[in-house]
Parts: structure tokens; C-alpha cells; sequence
């Protein structure tokens, strides 16, 4: 990816915990991220950017 890595710890962090989120919603809950009608994939993607945006905008 184009740019500096982060070495935050806080973004680390966000980055597991969408990943176990993604990984849990797949494989137990049946979500299909893309090809859902749910809107709780949606929701959880749309909390994951704003805490990403406002820790971006706090540096």
C-alpha cells in the first residue's frame, strides 16, 4: 500500500478487531459481506471508519 505504515497500537487494534468481526459474522452467523440484505454488516462498517476517522483527525 502506498505511504508510511502506522505503528499505533490503537489502529492495530481496530484493525483485529474488524477482522475477528468479519471472520466470526462469516463463519457462524452466515453473513456475506457484499450480498447481504442485513444491515448490521453495514452498521459495524460504518463504526469502524468513524472511529478510524476520528483517531486520524486526534493525531
Amino acid at each position: 500500500m502506498p505511504g508510511r505504515s502506522s505503528d499505533s497500537p490503537v489502529l492495530f487494534l481496530i484493525g483485529l478487531l474488524v477482522a475477528a468481526v468479519a471472520v466470526v459474522g462469516t463463519t457462524f452467523l452466515g453473513w456475506e459481506f457484499g450480498g447481504s440484505e442485513s444491515s448490521v454488516p453495514l452498521a459495524i462498517a460504518v463504526i469502524c471508519v468513524a472511529i478510524v476517522a476520528i483517531n486520524w483527525l486526534r493525531q
